[in-house]
């Protein structure tokens, strides 16, 4: 109780805090932790002409939330870069064509690494995210963002598993082959046959179930089907905002009792608004085929409609009163995060890594210790992806 009480008074003070930087001795503890996020999205940028992953670019220069340098500065020592395919037609040539864009992605992860030898490395053992961190580099554990990709043939989940992919989720925004989405209509009642085998597949693999984007029907399934506790990447609390994307304090119970855990989104912490001025800008994927110049005017117009249109009404304060009621339901050793940085994720106050030590600060003047920090911050994930090996073949 001492902790709430204290979280809901530092809350009505935020607005006096929140702009600050963190103290010394909480920006240190925020370097100490281990810490990770599970779903960053910023593969989308790596093919851009003219991008580089290893500076530092800012938030009002660049639409990308994520780079090495502000890595280094905020001090997120690694995390799950994503590869995300929009859901397409079920269809054999929609397959094909989810196929070859997902392993391009996949490509695009590993040329990125490859550049900085020196900075960051491909982790794929929970062990590798405190060895690679010990020799002085961020790591890079590889998710997929919707299983659409893979079609009705389970066996590339393996080829995706040889190249270093650990993480997968079955749906995103809509129904496919394998699930209902949250924000669909269902079309299975949760799990369809085949995203039953795929639960299967993934637990013979080692590989951690996300069911984040997944209807509530679809996470009940994988909680009881899989042989290995489930992990939502990116979702918040509908208590907080009542949309389907989120989940309610049952399913968030239901969740923990079953080891598993749901990593703090910073999208859908109010309502999501969208405008025809922001639906007439090009699509962040496109920015690959254009110009370093067309790249700088489309961040110039997109920040420009943030600060007078902005997507969320919801701000740092908003994100803080979510992230603390999910500790309140599910625990401290059943929430992590994942603020789905570079895909959609951000607010006022928090709208990029840069932030991150602010979560530490707030966190720790609400009475939370740094066991319980490191915890949420990347022990709650490793110990998924432990148990996840450990059951490996089974």
């Amino acid at each position: 109780m001492r902790k709430l009480l204290l979280a809901a008074a530092l809350l009505a003070t935020g607005a006096c805090t929140a702009t600050r930087h963190p103290p010394q001795d909480d920006m240190a503890l925020h370097r100490k932790l281990l810490t990770l996020d599970t779903h960053l999205d910023t593969p989308v940028h790596f093919a851009r002409p003219g991008w580089d992953f290893g500076t530092r670019h800012s938030y009002e220069s660049d639409l990308a939330q994520v780079d090495l340098g502000r890595m280094d500065a905020g001090d997120l020592d690694g995390g799950f870069f994503v590869i995300y395919t929009a859901q397409g037609p079920l269809t054999p040539q929609g397959y094909a064509d989810a196929r070859a864009f997902a392993f391009k992605r996949l490509g695009e992860i590993e040329a990125t690494l490859a550049k900085f030898p020196d900075r960051i490395a491909l982790a794929t053992k929970a062990s590798d995210a405190a060895r690679i961190d010990r020799a002085g580099k961020r790591f890079a554990y590889i998710s997929i963002e919707n299983s659409y990709p893979l079609g009705e043939d389970l066996s590339l989940l393996s080829e995706f598993y040889r190249r270093g992919v650990r993480l997968a989720s079955p749906v995103h925004f809509r129904a496919n082959q394998f699930a209902d989405s949250a924000t669909d209509k269902p079309r299975w009642n949760g799990l369809s046959p085949l995203g039953r085998d795929w639960v299967k597949e993934m637990n013979r693999l080692g590989m951690v179930l996300d069911a984040s984007h997944a209807s509530d029907a679809v996470l009940d399934q994988m909680i009881a089907l899989s042989r290995t506790p489930v992990l939502l990447s990116h979702s918040g609390p509908r208590a907080m905002w009542d949309h389907p994307r989120n989940l309610d304090d049952d399913h968030i119970r239901k969740l923990a009792a079953s080891g598993g855990a749901i990593c703090m989104n910073s999208a859908y912490l109010s309502e999501m608004r969208s405008t025809p001025e922001r639906n007439a800008l090009p699509d962040v994927e496109q920015m690959a085929e254009m110009s370093p110049a067309e790249q700088v005017k489309l961040t110039a117009d997109t920040r420009a409609l943030d600060r007078t249109q902005p997507v969320q009404a919801a701000d740092f304060e908003t994100y803080m009163r979510g992230l603390l009621h999910l500790i309140q339901v599910a625990g401290v050793d059943h929430v992590c995060f994942g603020a789905d940085w570079d895909g959609g994720g951000g607010v006022k106050g928090f709208e990029d890594i840069d932030a991150l030590p602010k979560v530490t600060a707030r966190l720790r003047a609400a009475g939370y210790g740094e066991a319980d920090l490191q915890k949420m911050w990347s022990g709650n994930v490793l110990r998924l992806l432990r148990i996840a090996e450990a059951r490996k073949g089974r």
